[in-house]
């Protein structure tokens, strides 16, 4: 197996035992594709439902869409990456967003625009996972375990796309309409290939031991995408007629545990999740719980101020202002510290805090009561994502680093299905109140599972000794 990147060879010096700063453009702006693809939809889904006639139980599909081919994609293309290096990757995944971004303008129909947002999720598979492997491979040139403050950056760059991604499909919104939101991927696919190009190291090709399906396991690729693909469509609209794809997700299950049990090179090692990195499991686990609460305020919380509340959706983005800025305040002074166990706990009670003044709120309330929601949901923002990170980085086989991130944002994205199909129950065709509190309830015992999730877990004492 190469070791990816271990070696800039595009012809700048770096400092010895430094980190190579030049990779951090391309890193961020690449990581931070998918989140603003996935958060700037949030405020679009009013308006592309009035433009094409959907209710939210069809425009949900947008959301699902994306993350379907996300959750997919990135333990995938983390996995290339482990073996092939970051850069190719980066490059022919981040081309795809902006091919996503000319047919999402272009769409005539909710069908395409449909199409347009799986593009996009494949599109952005490479981001994340193609950052976690530079930072891994700088950390073993450097000789550094967490170089600098780089981690922490990258999820204060996450968490600031993520926050404001509503408020900036407002904006994009008033000055050219919904399409302007899906011509955006253009010029930021645009930056991210020609950064990508001039600043990624180049990596030596991979030696020739034996064919790709030696090296990278496509049964288990494939046998994983059975089971994950049938249990999100499962999830998406859960119902008892669509039993079937419920009964193939765990036969798929099983046959993918059978064959990464046996694999000399598996795609997932089970045996390293289910035996001596139990702690990288529960990691995952709580990153899914975490992110049902997250996204179901993100996209559930925002129609709500939308249809029930009555705002714009340039001021349903504004009204999340507060969150942005509690959340990256959050993320700068908490990345400076030790461990992860505290971030947990805390971002733990910040979710249920903001769940219980949800459940507060009617169309009769005054805003301040919405901006209220947002300052406390900007603590669990700004420090769950951190920690959830860190947690990763740490726990995970240093030669498995891309595929390990990937897992996490699939777990996430799982999360994030879990969110939309629960978001369209609870609203049906109309965000109103009452489908809100029913949201908020949902959204109360996943916050409650997260705590426990975290204060029975004995091993995070132990994560991230080291300063992030």
């Amino acid at each position: 197996m190469t070791e990816p990147a271990t070696r800039p060879s595009t012809g700048a010096t770096t400092a010895a035992g430094g980190f190579d700063r030049r990779l951090l453009p391309p890193m961020m702006l690449g990581s931070v594709l998918n989140p603003v693809n996935s958060t700037i939809i949030a405020v679009t889904l009013v308006p592309i439902g009035d433009a094409l006639g959907a209710p939210p139980s069809r425009t949900a599909w947008l959301v699902s869409a994306l993350y379907l081919a996300t959750a997919l994609g990135q333990p995938v293309v983390g996995r290339l990456i482990d073996v092939f290096g970051p850069r190719r990757l980066f490059l022919v995944s981040t081309s795809l967003v902006g091919v996503a971004g000319v047919i999402g303008t272009l769409a005539p129909d909710l069908g395409v625009l449909i199409a347009s947002r799986v593009l996009l999720g494949f599109g952005t598979c490479a981001g994340y996972p193609a950052a976690m492997a530079l930072l891994r491979s700088e950390a073993a040139r450097t000789g550094r375990d967490s170089p600098g403050g780089v981690l922490t950056a990258l999820a204060v760059t996450n968490q600031t796309i993520a926050v404001i991604g509503p408020l900036l499909g407002g904006l994009l919104i008033g000055l050219g309409g919904w399409r302007a939101t899906f011509a955006l991927n253009v010029p930021l696919a645009a930056a991210a290939v020609l950064l990508g190009l001039l600043r990624l190291p180049r990596e030596p090709e991979p030696p020739r031991r034996g064919g790709l399906a030696d090296r990278i396991d496509l049964p288990g690729m494939a046998l994983f995408a059975a089971m994950l693909l049938s249990l999100l469509l499962f999830l998406m609209n859960l119902h008892l007629r669509d039993w079937y794809l419920l009964v193939i997700a765990v036969a798929a299950s099983a046959a993918f545990a059978a064959r990464e049990l046996r694999a000399a090179t598996p795609f997932i090692d089970l045996r390293v999740l289910g035996g001596g990195n139990t702690p990288l499991l529960v990691t995952y686990l709580r990153a899914l719980v975490a992110y049902v609460v997250s996204y179901s305020f993100l996209y559930g919380f925002t129609q709500w101020t939308e249809e029930g509340f009555g705002l714009s959706p340039f001021h349903a983005g504004l009204a999340q202002i507060p969150m942005f800025l509690v959340a990256i305040g959050v993320a700068i002074v908490s990345g400076r510290r030790r461990g992860v166990r505290g971030k947990l706990l805390a971002g733990a009670l910040g979710q249920i805090a903001a769940c219980g003044v949800m459940l507060t709120l009617t169309e009769d309330s005054p805003v301040w009561a919405l901006v209220l929601v947002a300052l406390v949901f900007g603590l669990p923002q700004g420090l769950n994502s951190l920690a959830l990170q860190n947690s990763v980085y740490f726990q995970s086989d240093p030669e498995r680093t891309a595929s390990s991130a990937g897992l996490l944002r699939t777990f996430a994205y799982v999360g994030s299905m879990v969110a939309s199909s629960t978001t369209a129950v609870s609203f049906g065709r109309r965000a109103d109140t009452g489908g809100m509190h029913e949201l908020a309830w949902i959204m109360l015992g996943a916050g409650v599972l997260y705590l426990l999730l975290t204060v029975f877990d004995r091993t995070l004492g132990r994560t991230a000794e080291t300063p992030t």
